[in-house]
């Protein structure tokens, strides 16, 4: 069993996993981070290449806690993104 020193050292994980492609056509990378900052206070927010270029080519994704949102827009994007943010 571990003590609960050791427990409480442990960072603590973030509860959201969100990640952005830097490469989209689609979105404005700083402005979509700073909406995702604000839907999800707290989360880490990985930026980069997630190899989803077909439907990066065509449309604002993200990518939140194992699911690509797409839309036709990055606000759009956000809003249903939020139905998925613990």
């Amino acid at each position: 069993m571990a003590s609960t020193e050791e427990s409480s050292s442990r960072a603590a994980k973030p509860a959201n996993d969100i990640r952005v492609c830097d490469k989209c056509r689609h979105v404005r990378v700083k402005a979509l981070v700073g909406k995702l900052q604000a839907a999800a206070p707290g989360a880490e927010i990985k930026v980069g290449c997630k190899s989803y270029c077909g439907p990066c080519k065509r449309y604002a994704f993200v990518y939140v806690n194992g699911r690509y949102i797409t839309a036709s827009t990055e606000d759009e994007a956000v809003e249903k993104a939020r139905k998925y943010l613990k």
